[in-house]
């Protein structure tokens, strides 16, 4: 990872922040995007206090012209870029008859054609450099369902579909593609999921995490955004050279039933 340089999206906070921090400590150079710029910021100083060599670019990853951007800073600043993550997401639950049109768009938009998007633009770079790895934040919800989350699930499992498209097109510049399939992690994002399902269901907090989150899993706790971006290094390793087009699953035994 020695002054590789790697774009995060969603990297102000939970798994793009600690992906983002693994990274640095690894001695990559690393460009962190968000859609919120007071998080990005304060994320940047924050690694920024440990000697790590980043910076932040506001991004709507939805907006090609946002992505545009993104990598064409990446590479003024650093001169080139190596590794790409599609971390950035969102949530929204509600059953499908009642699931707004608008957050429907907005979640595929986000999670399924900004990771288009971004791949789109960061593979030229690769492809001249003829050496990239590009790293999709899936979910378990990217191979089994769960009511409420039709958008997520769908925007999920097409995600995985495209990590296989790119693994085949552009293994030959050895370029690797491979998508991770966390179960539930400590995050701002499922932290606000564990409190709207407890509205939904007169539940308390406590109750969702082991009766609706943890029930189907065999390990019996949140992951941590740490696990994630331990994975997350290890498939930028020469070691993972020979992964790719892979959905990597770090659920807990959640999908071995």
């Amino acid at each position: 990872m020695k002054s590789k340089v790697a774009v995060v999206t969603g990297a102000a906070s939970g798994i793009g922040f600690a992906i983002a921090t693994e990274f640095a400590q690894a001695g990559a150079h690393v460009v962190l995007a968000d859609i919120d710029p007071t998080a990005g910021e304060r994320a940047r100083a924050e690694l920024e206090k440990s000697g790590a060599h980043c910076t932040f670019v506001p991004t709507n990853v939805s907006q090609a012209a946002d992505v545009r951007r993104l990598v064409d800073h990446a590479v003024d600043a650093f001169g080139r870029l190596d590794i790409l993550v599609n971390n950035a997401g969102l949530q929204y639950i509600a059953p499908v008859v009642d699931f707004p049109e608008d957050r429907w768009d907005y979640l595929i938009s986000v999670m399924l054609t900004g990771a288009f998007l971004c791949s789109k633009y960061a593979l030229p770079r690769m492809i001249q450099n003829k050496w990239g790895r590009i790293i999709n934040i899936a979910s378990l919800h990217g191979k089994v369902a769960s009511p409420f989350k039709s958008a997520y699930i769908s925007a999920k499992h097409g995600l995985l579909g495209l990590t296989k498209v790119v693994a085949l097109e552009v293994a030959e510049h050895n370029i690797t593609a491979n998508a991770i399939c966390p179960a539930y992690v400590r995050t701002p994002l499922v932290e606000k999921q564990i409190d709207e399902q407890a509205r939904r269901h007169n539940l308390s907090a406590s109750d969702v995490v082991a009766k609706i989150m943890l029930e189907p899993a065999a390990i019996r706790r949140l992951l941590e955004p740490n696990e994630v971006a331990a994975l997350a290094l290890y498939l930028c390793s020469d070691a993972a050279a020979g992964i790719t087009g892979a959905a990597l699953d770090i659920d807990l035994g959640w999908t071995a039933r």
